[in-house]
């Protein structure tokens, strides 16, 4: 039978699915909607393990908070487009809900969790197979609070970053503005008292080092060396400690004093930005569609 355009863009708007593989499906089940659906998911569950080594480093993040309970994690995907996907959207959903009900310690636990709409490892399968990318769940937090805490919580660009913060003595406004800073200006730590010794050890190497060729320096007393490298060690971490960055609502205005002002302060935070860390995948798309045309008339 012949297939109309616009099943084809139902179908598509449906799965995710490419254009071609839509037509093929419906071709396939003689326009049944519902079993070019099953269709497109059995062979893409065939084609899932092909896509296990694409790299994976668009996607979301996400931050949600329940109570005293907070949960903020990363899912990925091949490419941009995904992120405005129905059901990449409503997996991310899923996902938040089953996170907050059953808080898991891993994303190895996460990912064999049970929800209404089955377990996540297979929703994440059956989306790989749709759409047609590759799509994991990369990472996770879960997050407690007491009665006297406040959480602040910020999304950035509707999940390219998501931030969380716990905090003592703030008001709601305080918490989600500092939320802001974090997502913002992604401090590692919250003070200098908080960065790792080897850290701090590795950086005055580096430092000493710089000093080392310094001809200004040259024959100054030892006493004064040790405190000009104490300085720039402590310059160095600066921008990567909470408490040490200007605070974004008010300029001239350092993050520690702002707290100080407001007698709170800050417990923890994490901070999740899509794709940090992983490879970008780099891709000539006028190629690749080109490459599909060419498959589709053969």
């Amino acid at each position: 039978m012949a297939i109309s355009a616009k099943q084809v863009k139902e179908l598509r708007e449906k799965t995710g699915a490419g254009m071609m593989d839509c037509k093929k499906a419906l071709s396939a089940t003689d326009g049944d909607m519902a079993k070019a659906v099953d269709w497109l998911r059995e062979k893409g569950i065939a084609k899932a393990e092909k896509k296990a080594n694409r790299v994976a480093a668009e996607g979301l993040t996400r931050v949600a908070v329940d109570g005293n309970t907070a949960v903020i994690f990363e899912v990925n995907s091949e490419t941009d487009f995904v992120s405005k996907n129905e059901q990449f959207l409503g997996l991310l959903d899923i996902i938040q809900n089953a996170l907050l009900a059953n808080k898991p310690a891993t994303v190895e636990e996460a990912l064999v969790m049970e929800t209404p709409d089955g377990v996540i490892n297979d929703l994440i399968v059956n989306a790989t197979a749709t759409i047609g990318e590759k799509i994991t769940l990369r990472r996770t937090a879960v997050v407690e609070k007491t009665d006297a805490q406040e959480f602040g919580a910020y999304m950035h660009n509707g999940g390219a970053i998501s931030a969380l913060v716990v905090m003592e003595g703030a008001t709601p406004e305080i918490a989600k503005g500092m939320a802001m800073q974090v997502a913002s200006m992604r401090p590692n730590y919250i003070s200098q008292a908080d960065v790792p010794a080897e850290a701090v050890a590795h950086e005055t190497e580096v430092q000493k080092q710089i000093m080392a060729a310094d001809p200004k320096l040259a024959g100054k007393p030892e006493k004064m060396l040790e405190g000009i490298l104490k300085g720039k060690v402590s310059k160095h971490f600066q921008d990567e400690c909470l408490l040490d960055q200007e605070y974004f609502l008010e300029s001239g205005s350092k993050v520690g004093k702002f707290l100080k002002e407001h007698n709170c302060s800050v417990v923890e935070f994490v901070r999740f930005q899509t794709g940090e860390g992983l490879e970008k995948r780099e891709d000539d798309f006028a190629a690749e569609v080109a490459a599909q045309m060419a498959a589709a008339q053969n």
